[in-house]
């Protein structure tokens, strides 16, 4: 019957018939009508197999368990007819092999460090779960006195010096939130503490937030957030091969040169562990933004309480295994279309990630579907599940080190997703890609309000947004937290980030909890925002593979940069730092910007054949390639994009312009100069490639 409605789908006219960016107005129809066609495809009872099969058994980076899931997503990628394979890579991926926390003072106690199983949830008793640990900490046996350190960001330790408290020689213990947890270590380190231990407070996402699991969606009392603390913002993969790819045989760099792994031991904790622990402080009482939800006075030490932390991990390098499918282009197959999703989890990790990896599945299901009916796509499209994310983006940065020749020629954009929800679509990306994902997004409806996506986008408001200003679609930066940080930040890809979510914490993120019984009570209950992401996943493919000219724009682009150079022009310190440069370049960029816009709007290569708008697509997708600097950020040289990179000490929030913002901050202001310059001139590179861009499509008939 579905195949039934296929055929006639693409055989009748399409309703309300609107402009679609890249297509000739002779070919919005049929593009419309395949569309429509591939978006009544997506099944939520599939989701949910999927789902459930693959959320079955714990199934962490390095494990039998994750092997299998990628064998059984090749299984299903096959039977539908698709090219796929496994791609085996390895990484270094520690496994704890010893882990103690107790406190000596003011009384003797143990802790379990374990999350209790459910009766209620069969997977909170499954085998072979990860313990509670941060991965890529350092081993190590500590006796200190403890000191309450807030969120453990760099403000909270310029507190903590105002109070003339000291945490050189301490152990500190910081909650969860308001950054990438990898940064809490670093920051306590580079303080002097000698250990770290996070807590996941109550406030943030347990029982203040609302019931508990079961009977809620939020963080029981024994629940603790595993997590990688590989320092992401400086390097991502694996840490023993910066910069190339790890197979078996290939080269690798002594553990003790290795970036990125913390100096300190940390170890994550849940706040009935946590409750102890603080409730035995004394010192100064914390201000009333340090507070939490524990029944009790919060106070900062140092002491009396004393802990001793010990933690000793096998440091062993373990396979990956990738997942790669592929859909030949049949007039262009050396122009890539990517859309990638991880499959490894920490437990068992029905929501993180294999809410997202089920739909990736469920887009390609689809595509083949449509095959089967003659279509082909110009462009080649690769789907992806990558292995070892958790860690540190591993299996993706991997095979993008191992590919970043071939990649730099082919692949023209690369769409991520991750865990997925239901509520409202997240969006991050290049803004080059604004115009295209917001007509995409003008086509896919809410399954709830039945309004567009689109509209519902610009409906939400920022904060500090004028009452009377109208709402806007807002696609942020991406900073890293998931695999598109190769393609962006290394590669200089035009990325995409996107999935659904609500405003409410993840009470069971990187626990035991994150099960299919989990998901199918509080989240995505019926699949149906999984189906709309597909749908979302689908449009999207389509219309990159088959546009004859490929959707990009650069007046957002402009405007996106402009406004984070006015973000900069404010900072403390900016006063000492020239950015007339960036100014000059972005009156250069929006009048060339403007010229292609209306080469595109004259339509005058609407006729034109396929092949000679090719030069004028290449130019297109290769633009983001301008804005990456071959020496890299300060500090961080695999790190080459100079519009965004995770910030320093933010982990995976982005900062913009980030060695000019991040040296400004820093009260560097020649450093700042320096970095302006080096914009400035990725901003030239990005305009001498949209004139190009410009004189090649006027000349196109």
């Amino acid at each position: 019957m579905r195949l039934l409605s296929l055929f006639v789908l693409l055989s009748v006219a399409a309703s309300a018939q609107q402009q679609i960016r890249g297509f000739a107005k002779a070919g919005w129809k049929q593009q419309h009508d395949r569309e429509e066609a591939a978006r009544e495809l997506p099944d939520p009872a599939k989701l949910k197999s999927y789902m459930e099969r693959m959320s079955q058994e714990p199934h962490h980076a390095g494990s039998p368990g994750s092997k299998a899931v990628a064998e059984y997503a090749l299984g299903l990628l096959k039977e539908w007819g698709l090219e796929a394979e496994i791609e085996e890579f390895e990484a270094l991926l520690p496994y704890p092999t010893k882990r103690a926390l107790e406190m000596i003072s003011p009384v003797k106690r143990k802790f379990k460090l374990e999350e209790p199983a459910v009766k209620e949830d069969k997977d909170s008793q499954d085998k072979n779960q990860l313990p509670t640990y941060n991965a890529y900490s350092a081993a190590g046996d500590v006796t200190a006195p403890l000191v309450y350190v807030n969120y453990g960001l760099p403000e909270d330790y310029a507190h903590l010096k105002k109070l003339e408290i000291d945490v050189k020689g301490k152990i500190v213990i910081a909650r969860y939130g308001k950054s990438w947890r990898g940064t809490k270590p670093k920051v306590a380190e580079e303080n002097g503490a000698i250990g770290c231990l996070i807590f996941s407070d109550p406030r943030d996402d347990g029982y203040f937030a609302g019931d508990v699991y079961p009977k809620g969606p939020f963080r029981p009392a024994a629940g603790v957030q595993r997590g990688s603390v590989l320092d992401m913002p400086r390097i991502v993969g694996d840490p023993l091969s910066p910069g190339w790819a790890s197979e078996k045989g290939s080269k690798r760099l002594e553990l003790e040169e290795a970036v990125g792994l913390m100096k300190i031991p940390v170890l994550p904790i849940s706040y009935e562990d946590a409750k102890p622990l603080l409730e035995s402080l004394t010192g100064p009482v914390a201000p009333e933004s340090w507070r939490g939800a524990l029944p009790f006075t919060y106070h900062i030490g140092p002491g009396p309480s004393t802990v001793r932390l010990k933690l000793e991990f096998d440091m062993s390098t373990r396979p990956l295994y990738n997942v790669i499918a592929t859909v030949p282009g049949s007039s262009f197959p050396d122009e890539w279309v990517m859309y990638g999703n991880h499959h490894d989890a920490w437990v068992n990790g029905a929501q993180d990630p294999v809410s997202g990896a089920s739909v990736l599945l469920e887009t390609a299901r689809a595509l083949a579907e449509i095959g089967r009916y003659g279509w082909k796509p110009k462009r080649t499209i690769k789907f992806a599940l990558w292995d070892g994310e958790e860690f540190g983006l591993l299996g993706s940065t991997e095979w993008a080190e191992k590919y970043q020749d071939e990649l730099g020629k082919k692949l023209v954009a690369y769409i991520n997703s991750d865990s997925n929800g239901k509520g409202r679509l997240g969006a991050g990306g290049s803004s080059t890609l604004y115009e295209f994902l917001s007509e995409v997004l003008r086509d896919v409806e809410d399954p709830v309000s039945k309004e567009s996506l689109i509209k519902l986008a610009r409906a939400r408001r920022a904060p500090g947004d004028a009452a009377d200003k109208p709402g806007e679609f807002r696609l942020g930066a991406l900073g890293a937290g998931s695999d598109y940080v190769a393609f962006i930040h290394h590669l200089g890809v035009a990325s995409l980030n996107l999935g659904f979510s609500t405003d409410d914490p993840n009470g069971i993120y990187h626990s035991i909890y994150d099960s299919f019984h989990w998901y199918t009570a509080f989240s995505d209950k019926d699949f149906a925002y999984g189906r709309t992401l597909a749908q979302v996943m689908l449009s999207s493919l389509l219309r990159l593979a088959d546009a004859p000219l490929l959707p990009f724009d650069f007046t957002q682009f402009v405007k996106t940069v402009s406004g984070y150079v006015s973000e900069v022009k404010v900072l403390k310190g900016a006063a000492a730092v020239d950015l007339s440069d960036l100014y000059t370049e972005l009156d250069k960029l929006r009048a060339s910007a403007a010229a292609y816009e209306g080469q595109v709007m004259k339509g005058g290569w609407h006729a034109a054949t396929d092949e000679k708008l090719a030069p004028v697509n290449r130019v297109l997708f290769e633009s983001e390639r301008a804005l990456l600097y071959a020496k890299g950020l300060p500090e961080r040289e695999w790190y080459r994009y100079v519009i965004s990179a995770p910030g320093m000490y933010t982990g995976y929030g982005a900062k913009t312009l980030p060695g000019v913002r991040e040296a400004i901050e820093g009260s560097r202001p020649d450093e700042a100069n320096a970095q302006v310059k080096i914009v400035a001139a990725a901003l030239r590179a990005m305009n001498t490639r949209i004139v190009e861009a410009s004189k090649l499509l006027a000349a196109v008939r």
